[in-house]
């Protein structure tokens, strides 16, 4: 592994689903047992926002920080360019950041209990798209909702144009106008119903 191609061993890649789903196995085992009595529906909600939050989150690393940031756009581009290979960014890293930026601001503007369940959103949803990103490079499958992810980010490879950030929803590409133009499918024969 170079600082230039971050390609995975099976072992390293595998990391981050471990950690990050024990991550989120653990933190929300705490926060319902442990958690102060009579504030379950209150940190469920934090969590959800959490979730929200990851959503925006998403897409915004993905367009810019992915996209426009060296070394991440440099990282980025060779996953382009070999979408198969087991390239993700270092499970320390990701790890690096949701702690930092995430959990102790969150803790420290809203408490422990709070920001550890704001928190628990974000990494729940971290290894939600951690897991829909290794499908749609990965998996064959033919549910409908890993068929439409799979579409939407293989536009987002194969497209010239940038477009198709998001890969767990295409929400925040139709609210920022980066969906990408219609594409029209050529068929080989007659139209089937």
């Amino acid at each position: 592994m170079t600082w230039m191609s971050i390609e995975h061993s099976r072992w390293a890649y595998r990391a981050d689903f471990v950690l990050y789903g024990s991550a989120v196995i653990a933190l929300g085992a705490w926060l319902t047992l442990l958690g102060p009595t009579g504030s379950g529906l209150e940190l469920a909600a934090l969590a959800g926002a959490g979730l929200l939050a990851w959503s925006a989150l998403e897409y915004a690393l993905h367009r810019f920080v992915l996209h426009g940031l060296p070394p991440f756009k440099g990282w980025h581009r060779e996953h382009h360019r070999r979408p198969a290979a087991l390239i993700c960014a270092p499970t320390l890293l990701s790890a690096s950041l949701i702690g930092g930026l995430v959990w102790l601001p969150a803790v420290g503007l809203m408490g422990q209990w709070h920001g550890s369940a704001l928190t628990l959103g974000v990494l729940t949803g971290y290894l939600g798209y951690a897991v829909t990103h290794h499908a749609v490079h990965h998996w064959s499958s033919n549910a409908l909702w890993l068929q439409r992810r799979k579409y939407w980010h293989a536009r987002h490879h194969h497209l010239q144009q940038p477009c198709c950030y998001g890969v767990t929803s295409g929400f925040w590409d139709h609210v920022m106008q980066t969906a990408g133009h219609k594409t029209v499918r050529q068929t080989a024969g007659p139209r089937r119903s």
